[in-house]
Parts: C-alpha cells; structure tokens; sequence
C-alpha cells in the first residue's frame, strides 16, 4: 500500500468536510427568510427552460432510541403521532418554497435523512412522497434514496418504499460486533442487515450503501477487521466508513459513552489503514474521503469520467445544480448562496405558523467564495484543477492570485499527494486520501481563524 500507518499518523487533523465552501459554521443569522425568498423568486425567474434539475434534501428529526455516538439533529420519541404533525408543517413549508419557487420545477435527486426517515410508517411516507409529487416534477432516470435504520424495517417495508419510487437505500450498520454495539446503544444482528440486502436486490433496488464507523467504545482493529469482513461477505454497492468524533461537550449523547472505552489514536490509523487495505483488495474503488463503490457503481463509473459532484449529502452523480432543503434544520444551497432552516422544532414551526420561510441563517457568496468553492470542489471531486479553466470562467490569474496557496502545496508535492506543473494541481492516487488536506489550502476562512475545534479529524 502506498497509504502507511506513518502517513495517516502526519495528516490526522481537523477539518471541514466540504460537503460546501463556505462551512456551514460561517452562515450568519443576517442571512435568514426574506433573503432566501428573493433568491428563489430570482431562480424562477431566470430558470425558465434552461435551469438544472433541483436536488431536495428532507430531514426527518425522529428516531424511537437513541444511539450514543450520534451527532445528527434529532429528537428521541416512540410517540410515532407525532410524526403527523411534522408532515403538516412539511407541507406548509412546500407551500411556501413553490410559492416563491413556482410549481412543478424539475427534481433528479431527493434524499431523505435524519434523525429516521423510516420513523415514519407507510402512511406517512406515502403522504410525504405525495406532497413532493404534486409540488415538483420527479424524473424518470432520477437518484431517489433514503436513509434507513435496519431496525425499523422489514422486506414488506421495502417492497413499499420501492413502490414509492425509492431506488436507493443507505443503512446504518456502524458496526457488527456485538459488545460495540451495546456500547453505543444500537443492538442490531448481522443476520438482520444481511436479509434486508438480499431482500433489497430481489426488489429491485439501484444501489445499497453501508455506513461503519471507526473509532467507536470497545472497538479494536481485530474486532473492527471482522465487521470489514462480513462487509466484504455482504458486498454492498457503497461504502461509507466514517472516523467517530468524540465531542461530548457539543452532543449530548455522546457523554453516554464511556471515554475510557474508546481505541487510541494509534489503534484508530490502524483501524483506517487496515480497512483501506481490505475493502481495495475486496475490488472497491476508493471514491475520495470516506467512500467506496464497487467499479460498476455510478459513483465509480462517475469519478472516472470526471464526473463527481459534491453536495450536503456527500458525494453525488448528479449535475450540481440547486439544492432545496425542507424540515427543521435543513441545510439548502441556491445560486450563490446557502440557507439553513430553525434547528429546533418549536422554532421551525412558529415561523411557519407565522406565514414565513423557516430560515434563519445563511450566507451570499462573494466572487472570492465562489472562486474558492471552484477550486475545492475540483479538488474534491475531479481531483485535478486546471489553472486556465479556473481563468476564463473567473477572469483571474491562478498563479498570481493563488500564489501563497502554491508555496503551501510545494511540501506536498514533495511527499507525493499532489502534482503541479505550472498548469494544473493534480491529487495522486496515495493524496485521494488526504484530499480534505489539500483542499484545506485554499480555504480563505481557515487562513485567517486556526482554531479547528468545530472540525472532525479529516482521518
């Protein structure tokens, strides 16, 4: 392997995930209802005929248990009845984006997150999908996934949710060793997870993704090699293999967990290390920080064509065009900007009740935000930054307005992440797994605020 435990150790910092450029820590509460109203009366208004299909997020805040490691927005309820009411707001708040959005606009990526999507029973996730329906115009050939607890869900459950439209599934393993499993309060059987995949190919279903997660209590990289194991026995069409952020202070859940029962850093490199390893020689193709797809996947077939995009929920096939968020604490992205909506639900509700989009911080990018965006979102998803494009679409000199980024990325260079040759800035195989390191270069915000508390480890 090119990846050793020695290089994983030198660039275990903290960082931004980019799913945006700006962060969403820098939104300003300056940024809130009316200026997202004007921004979506301007997208209806230039759209007509030539705008790109939207994407639309919808979060689903409820989960019926709680899981120890979760840093999600949710709300810990088994009083399902109250889903009922979240699906009421819902509604309104369409009502209030097509409104100024105008009805019908083309979709060809929904995802629906959480908290549990699957918290809501068929009723209710028949009425969600009619309401997007009949407020937007869901395309044929779309990405239409949900993220689904296997606890919450049997094959009669899926059967439904395909007959809904759903394609593609997301399922939230973390891990299958039982006394991790304990540890973060989320006891699920492999068994469990393996019939719900299977059940899910008969059905029909585009792709399956898998999230683990490393670093979690009472882990070891043994124990965490046996999990990779049966995922590799499992062989899901995505993987996504997330490093467990600590932060008791900020989540509340996660003082449930017992600090001394957590793997060191050394065994954590390891544990990354060990998994990059397993999941290549299983036939995987490393897609770019934290993910992996089979080669006949969209998203593998979509990185080698240069035709990655990257959004609020990760890496994406789809064109990058506007996302529109809907739920409490939705995270949207429009034009030149970004909005988020009230993070708690009594918030997000009264501003409805008063008739007002639910926003209440956000940001307008400046020519020097959307440069950079430019410039990380390249590196994050092609890899590979050609200067003269980067030129003619923002009318600068790279090498004159990038030159202090250009001496950074030198030691790079040097240790082989990277490539520059006076045209380009080129990501090599072993610096895909470090690409949020490289990227962070050219982050102006982090240039002038080093403090990387708010930032997960980018390992």
């Amino acid at each position: 392997m090119a990846v050793s435990p020695a290089m994983l150790r030198r660039f275990d910092v903290a960082g931004p995930r980019y799913t945006s450029y700006p962060t969403a820590d820098r939104f300003v509460e300056a940024f809130a209802s009316e200026d997202y109203a004007q921004v979506l009366r301007q997208r209806d208004a230039g759209a007509r005929g030539h705008a790109l299909p939207l994407s639309l997020y919808v979060h689903v805040p409820f989960c019926a248990s709680l899981c120890y490691f979760c840093a999600c927005n949710k709300i810990v309820t088994r009083h399902h009845d109250r889903a009922g009411d979240y699906l009421h707001y819902l509604a309104r708040e369409i009502e209030l984006q097509v409104a100024q959005l105008g009805h019908g606009a083309a979709v060809s990526q929904l995802h629906l997150g959480g908290g549990t999507p699957t918290f809501l029973d068929d009723d209710g996730l028949r009425q969600l999908m009619g309401l997007l329906h009949s407020a937007f115009t869901l395309m044929p050939g779309g990405e239409y996934a949900i993220e689904v607890d296997p606890r919450t869900i049997d094959e009669s459950r899926l059967k439904h949710l395909a007959g809904l439209g759903f394609n593609r599934l997301s399922f939230g393993v973390q891990d299958f060793d039982p006394q991790v499993q304990k540890a973060v309060h989320r006891i699920q059987p492999a068994a469990q997870v393996f019939d719900l995949v299977t059940a899910a190919r008969r059905l029909g279903f585009a792709s399956v993704n898998v999230d683990l997660i490393y670093g979690l209590p009472r882990q070891t990289p043994t124990s965490f090699d046996r999990t990779l194991a049966q995922i590799c026995q499992l062989r899901p069409d995505r993987i996504a293999l997330y490093a467990y952020a600590h932060l008791p202070e900020r989540f509340k859940p996660q003082r449930r967990i017992h600090a001394d029962e957590l793997p060191d850093a050394a065994s954590k490199i390891e544990m990354l290390s060990r998994s990059i390893a397993a999941l290549t020689a299983a036939g995987y193709v490393y897609i770019g920080m934290d993910h992996f797809a089979l080669p006949g996947d969209p998203l593998a077939v979509a990185k080698r064509q240069g035709r990655l995009h990257r959004n609020f929920q990760g890496y994406s096939t789809q064109p990058d065009g506007d996302l529109v968020a809907l739920g409490v604490s939705a995270i949207g992205r429009v034009g030149a900007t970004y909005s988020q909506n009230a993070k708690t639900l009594e918030e997000y509700c009264d501003l409805i009740d008063q008739g007002r989009l639910p926003v209440v911080r956000g940001m307008a990018l400046s020519r020097d935000d959307v440069l950079r965006r430019t410039v990380i979102m390249a590196l994050m998803c092609q890899g590979h930054v050609d200067f003269e494009s980067v030129e003619l679409a923002h009318l600068v000199n790279f090498a004159q307005y990038f030159e202090n980024e250009l001496a950074v990325l030198a030691p790079l260079a040097a240790q082989g992440l990277v490539t520059l040759d006076g045209r380009s800035i080129t990501v090599t195989p072993t610096g895909w797994f470090f690409v949020r390191g490289v990227a962070m270069v050219f982050d102006r915000y982090l240039q002038v605020d080093r403090n990387r508390t708010r930032f997960s480890r980018i390992l």
